[in-house]
């Protein structure tokens, strides 16, 4: 049997060639990171990304350029918790790369803070940034999609949290519960305004990123929760997105489930 070629998502393909891509919360060494490398590899013509740390974010910017070689690679401070940040970084987005062609929605974050005695402000944080943030940024970016031809592509950072509920993390388990009505919503949106936009959610389990070391506030925890089994790493996610990316304009992805093969629930 002769071989096949290989996938459009497999690297040297330059699926993203002629796009520009936005990605929050990306200057961490996590899947936002990871995300924007695979982006530059594509042959993306631009990438912007977002953070709230600005010595990182510079930092991110010129080590993604030094890797991939991409000098249209660039940074925009914003707490896409605040409207008018958001606002700001989708103009900024406009100025430099001529608009928004991916965005990628992958700021996102939790906290151990139970329904019985949890902390109010871990909860609204988990609301702000999981949820509400996540409507504002899509909000902003289909607009200026519609603008520039009404097609483009959304992308959810989700859960596997948004499949089962942990014990004890209800109100995150609620916030990425709600990422997963958010993307069928928007979907049917877009169908009923006849948009060839899309929308996928990418739902992993276990990542090896900051979230445990922030969600159990507690390095060692965070050690521990990634040391049980070979967990995901961020490059795994990166792939999942080049995937998505890579489908026919006739095929919508609409959710991927990722696991590592050794996590039970």
């Amino acid at each position: 049997m002769a071989l096949k070629e290989p996938p459009p998502y497999v690297k040297g393909h330059n699926l993203l060639e002629g796009k520009s891509v936005l990605i929050t919360a990306a200057a961490g060494a996590g899947i936002g990171f990871a995300a924007a490398t695979r982006a530059a590899e594509e042959g993306a013509r631009a990438v912007m990304i977002s953070d709230i740390h600005e010595g990182r974010l510079e930092k991110a910017v010129a080590t993604l350029k030094e890797a991939t070689g991409l000098e249209a690679i660039y940074g925009k401070l914003a707490n896409v918790t605040l409207e008018e940040d958001v606002q700001s970084l989708i103009d900024e987005a406009e100025s430099t790369m001529g608009g928004v062609d991916v965005l990628i929605n992958n700021a996102g974050l939790g906290h151990k803070a139970s329904l019985l005695d949890g902390n109010s402000e871990q909860w609204r944080e988990m609301l702000e940034v999981n949820v509400l943030a996540l409507c504002i940024c899509t909000r902003e970016a289909i607009q200026d999609m519609r603008r520039r031809g009404d097609d483009g592509h959304v992308i959810h950072i989700g859960s596997m949290a948004g499949h089962r509920v942990p014990v004890g993390s209800g109100v995150y388990s609620a916030t990425k519960f709600a990422v997963r009505s958010l993307t069928e919503g928007l979907r049917q949106e877009l169908r009923a305004a006849n948009s060839q936009i899309r929308v996928t959610a990418i739902s992993p389990g276990f990542v090896e990123t900051e979230f445990a070391g922030l969600y159990h506030a507690s390095q060692e925890a965070a050690r521990q929760t990634y040391g049980r089994f070979k967990v995901l790493q961020s490059e795994d996610l990166a792939e999942a997105v080049a995937f998505v990316l890579a489908s026919p304009a006739h095929m919508q992805v609409h959710d991927i489930l990722l696991r590592p093969t050794n996590q039970q629930s």
